[in-house]
């Protein structure tokens, strides 16, 4: 058989194999089977198609962590438009900057972020999309080199920047991982990441594609990982890194106090071995794997999975798990400082999961390597690696673009708003290490009558919650080094004190 031309045939799917029979999401206190959802997500995708009378090409999803989320993401793909996912917890002036850049028509929310006031007609879902409803027409399936979704990054000039997949870049990736887990019917799979986060297409079209029950926790529920574990009785999870290190600090991570889980996915950020360590103690029966990968390149493009006995698991240089070898259908290339081939250095990558370029062509700049044809074209990850043993090890960026708590960061979108506050002269952004080893972010400023209180508040306007430094420290100037540039060694020690 072969594989759906789209994402939502993915679905689709398995919603004509198991119909009633099976959960496809479980979400707020609700069940829905795959019938149900089907039903729920045409319904809406119906409404979407008679909104405006024009075809709606781009679509921004409001919602999080509810029904109308999940079904929504449905519904956009199903009327053949593009999923742009908004999160209602970022400033209201920076989703309003997404809404034009991606050039939206329509946002789809519920009730509870309706009249955000993006620059978009909005689209109200009911409470209850099922049952009586508008007749459901015949849609326009989206083709494999439609957008299926647009994801926004942190951008270096201070704008994020949409990366656009297409549904054949996301039927390759389905393609290698979704028969990988042994997700069917009876699996219950963890939803853990924000759609707005590209680790959430993996959860739901992963789980979909098997039959599998997407089960998603409430946001609070993340906090306590082994709990949310038990109390859903999840098969199958897939989070970021940090989640372990929260589980540590409550003590849960007993041996053997997670009987349920078969498998266990990290990915995001570098993952410590001493944190594979202590959640494989706690869920015995679960298999490890990392998977990494930039947004450009569909989720993820390497994976890597753990021996079963720690006692045969890796050392590496910097104590991580590897991020393993590329998707058989893709090719890595490892390049030095002076592009050529090498043990050590940027991870470069092209294959079917390579996006063709950002929404705003002027961000490829420098970031493909020409081979030929536009298709072959490298994708240069800015991430530095080294081969041991047949895998490759994540040692870090080569430019000054992070990870915390799997989002990627350029730091100097956070400098950017920094120097657009009123006082400001400079600023510079760097990660400092914690007492428990993970990374955070401290600013530096310079200027007078600057207010680290003021400052803080006011990116409160500006970043979502996860770009906004821990602590703001004010200078009177910033460090140099001999050559005149920030001396970032010296900055570093000062901030970490």
């Amino acid at each position: 058989m072969s594989d759906p031309q789209n994402a939502y045939g993915w679905f689709a799917r398995s919603a004509d194999a198991l119909g009633h029979d099976h959960a496809a999401l479980e979400v707020g206190g609700e069940r829905f089977t795959y019938a149900e959802l089907r039903d729920r997500a045409e319904r809406l995708a119906a409404r979407l198609s008679g909104a405006g009378g024009a075809p709606t090409r781009r679509v921004g999803l409001l919602a999080s962590r509810s029904a109308t989320a999940y079904a929504g993401y449905l519904a956009v793909l199903r009327a053949g438009a593009t999923v742009v996912p908004l999160n209602p917890e970022h400033p209201v002036s920076r989703t309003r900057g997404i809404v034009e850049a991606a050039g939206i028509d329509l946002v789809l929310t519920d009730a509870a972020n309706a009249g955000a006031g993006l620059g978009a007609p909005e689209l109200v879902a009911d409470a209850d999309e099922a049952g009586d409803g508008p007749a459901v027409p015949e849609f326009r399936d989206a083709g494999p080199d439609d957008i299926a979704y647009i994801i926004f990054t942190s951008g270096s000039t201070g704008v994020p920047k949409a990366v656009p997949i297409t549904h054949r870049n996301l039927g390759s990736y389905l393609g290698q991982v979704a028969s990988r887990y042994e997700i069917g019917p009876g699996s219950r799979v963890s939803g853990n990441f924000d759609l707005t986060f590209d680790g959430s297409v993996h959860d739901l079209f992963v789980t979909w594609a098997r039959g599998g029950t997407l089960v998603v926790p409430q946001r609070g529920g993340l906090l306590s990982p082994v709990q949310a574990v038990n109390a859903l009785r999840l098969t199958h999870w897939f989070s970021v890194p940090s989640l372990v290190s929260f589980a540590a600090r409550l003590g849960t991570l007993g041996p053997g106090s997670m009987p349920t889980l078969k498998w266990s996915l990290f990915g995001g950020e570098a993952v410590p071995l001493e944190a594979a360590r202590q959640w494989q103690v706690a869920a015995p029966d679960s298999r490890l794997e990392v998977l990494y990968g930039p947004t450009e390149l569909t989720i993820a493009c390497t994976a890597y999975r753990l021996p079963p006995d720690p006692a045969d698991w890796p050392r590496t240089p910097n104590g991580t798990v590897p991020i393993g070898t590329c998707h058989p259908t893709l090719e890595g290339l490892v390049l030095d400082e002076n592009g050529a081939p090498a043990d050590t250095g940027e991870l470069c990558v092209r294959g079917p999961q390579r996006f063709a370029g950002y929404l705003d062509p002027v961000h490829d700049a420098g970031r493909f390597l020409p081979a030929g044809t536009p298709q072959e074209a490298w994708y240069r990850t800015g991430d530095r690696v080294t081969w041991q043993d047949g895998v490759m090890v994540h040692l870090g960026r080569i430019d000054h673009q992070v990870k915390i708590r799997g989002h990627r960061i350029e730091l100097g979108e956070i400098e950017a708003a920094l120097r657009q506050l009123p006082g400001v002269r400079d600023a510079t952004v760097l990660t400092v290490p914690t007492a428990g080893g993970e990374p955070e972010l401290a600013a530096a400023v310079t200027g007078g009558g600057c207010v680290p209180e003021r400052l803080y508040a006011a990116l409160c306007d500006r970043l979502p919650p996860y770009m906004l430094p821990r602590r703001i420290s004010v200078l009177g100037e910033l460090p140099l080094n001999a050559n005149g540039k920030l001396d970032r060694r010296s900055l570093l020690i000062e901030l970490g004190r």
